[in-house]
């Protein structure tokens, strides 16, 4: 964690432990015994310590009652634990100090972990309180979750009664904060998703639930490269996005903290580490090549664009048939040369941008005009790259694109041009300049365009709002009406 981080959380921590706990009445009314009250007693009385001898202290007082904090913690065979029977009191005031100790605890006595999960369920008490309220102020949940993170992380349990029931609960509420809009719950959230990642099962179920995960984070990195809400792929493809450097000492575009953004980067770096299983589809629902080509540009640290090439290489390496073509539309191979030229210091991101740059220019070394294209076509999006304005490109290519994968480049094209884009018309622009096109060159096949419906589409695009789509739609249709009386 960076060191904002810490000392919000280590107030925020300390604020509820020090707030007096009538613990005599708590036992009279049921929400403890006296043997959990014994228990909670020998820590506090380490506190009068200093720092360093305090956590040695609970370590060795722990560890040699590993038992007994485990029945204080989550209970045993007729012996309720704390967190029960304050529950079942709705004693919140022991509630929070004991989920506050158990996270200080979990923290300095590694072995209580591992210790607590000789319970049946180790989780039965704690998952609840996520839920506590649907009150924002309420601190229950967050004091909860810090303990379940550190429970599950630190033991990298993979049970189904991890994997199937807590850590999915545990991530639908971390997005609730990573959504906040207070930047240091934001930024706890993302930290908390890093925790716990430490496996391909978590991270699998991380990616199951990528609606709650993933999406905000890249929301979060679309603000930070400055993208208009709904705009990503057409700013990026287009180059619009605005720099990340600000007037504000650490604050990036959008409000998005230096800090944060290099949380976030990092855990889609862990998540990068299962990019052969993913990585096409992050790219088809989220644009990442091409968003992370743009955070390039402009990465302000050293830090950050280590994360950002790594995570490229990972998913370029794992995906190079589908990303690579990707990766070059993007210009990621001129992004890549001019960082060369920086004065790097970092020896590793050194040897990773190296890295990246062999395996484009080993891909690129083979590649031909007609190869760009089509992995332009597949990529879903269009800009006017230089096939589209090249006569000599549809002379000698029209035909193979007809022929290619019988007619998958032209199916492609259809499913381009049935979106409205609202956002980047140039798009419907020059998708009606490559039908027009392929009329021209291949005019006796024209009627394989008309079954995928593009001679209607095209005429319904005489009609856009846009000048470019009215052209463009216009000079292709006069390549039908040019051949109108001829048989096919």
């Amino acid at each position: 964690m960076d060191d904002e981080i810490p000392t919000y959380l280590s107030s925020f921590l300390a604020n509820v432990e020090g707030r007096p706990v009538p613990w005599d009445g708590a036992v009279r009314d049921g929400s403890l015994t006296e043997e959990h009250l014994a228990k909670i007693r020998a820590c506090d009385r380490l506190k009068n310590t200093k720092q360093s001898d305090q956590t040695a202290a609970r370590k060795r007082l722990v560890e040699a009652d590993l038992d007994g904090y485990r029945l204080l913690f989550v209970g045993g065979p007729g012996k309720k634990s704390v967190l029960e029977m304050a529950a079942s009191r709705q004693n919140d005031k022991v509630l929070k100090y004991i989920l506050v100790l158990l996270n200080r605890l979990l923290e300095d006595v590694p072995a209580l972990a591992k210790t607590l999960f000789k319970s049946a369920d180790p989780y039965q008490h704690l998952l609840p309180l996520l839920a506590h309220s649907t009150h924002r102020e309420d601190q229950m949940p967050l004091l909860a979750a810090l303990p379940l993170a550190k429970l599950m992380a630190s033991t990298k349990d993979e049970t189904p009664s991890t994997v199937e029931k807590a850590v999915p609960t545990l991530l639908s509420y971390l997005s609730s904060l990573v959504k906040d809009s207070d930047a240091q719950l934001q930024d706890l959230g993302v930290q908390e998703f890093s925790t716990l990642l430490y496996g391909k099962v978590a991270r699998q179920q991380f990616w199951d639930q990528r609606s709650e995960t993933v999406a905000p984070l890249i929301d979060i990195l679309r603000a930070a490269a400055g993208i208009p809400n709904g705009d990503s792929a057409s700013s990026l493809w287009s180059g619009n996005a605005s720099n990340l450097r600000t007037g504000t000492e650490g604050v990036l575009s959008g409000g998005v903290g230096l800090q944060l953004l290099y949380h976030v980067l990092l855990v889609m770096w862990q998540l990068s580490f299962d990019a052969e299983t993913i990585g096409d589809d992050l790219n088809d629902e989220y644009d990442i090549v091409s968003l992370y080509t743009w955070l390039l540009r402009v990465s302000p640290k050293e830090k950050t664009t280590r994360l950002l090439v790594s995570t490229m290489y990972n998913l370029l390496s794992t995906n190079q048939n589908t990303l690579l073509p990707t990766a070059v539309l993007a210009r990621l191979p001129l992004i890549l040369q001019n960082l060369t030229a920086r004065q790097i210091t970092d020896p590793d991101l050194q040897e990773e941008l190296t890295n990246l740059r062999e395996l484009l220019e080993e891909y690129t070394k083979t590649k031909t005009t007609f190869d760009e294209y089509v992995a332009e076509v597949n990529s879903g999006h269009l800009r006017w790259s230089p096939p589209h304005r090249n006569t000599v490109f549809w002379a000698e290519n029209a035909h193979k694109i007809f022929d290619f994968e019988n007619g998958e480049v032209l199916r492609k094209l259809a499913d381009i041009m049935k979106k409205p884009w609202e956002n980047d018309k140039a798009v419907l622009a020059i998708a009606c300049n490559d039908v027009g096109c392929l009329v021209r060159e291949v005019p006796e096949r024209r009627y394989q365009l008309e079954k995928l419906g593009l001679k209607t589409r095209v005429m319904e695009l005489m009609g856009d709002k846009d000048e470019n789509v009215r052209w463009e739609s216009l000079r292709a249709l006069g390549g039908w009406l040019r051949y109108s009386f001829d048989t096919k």
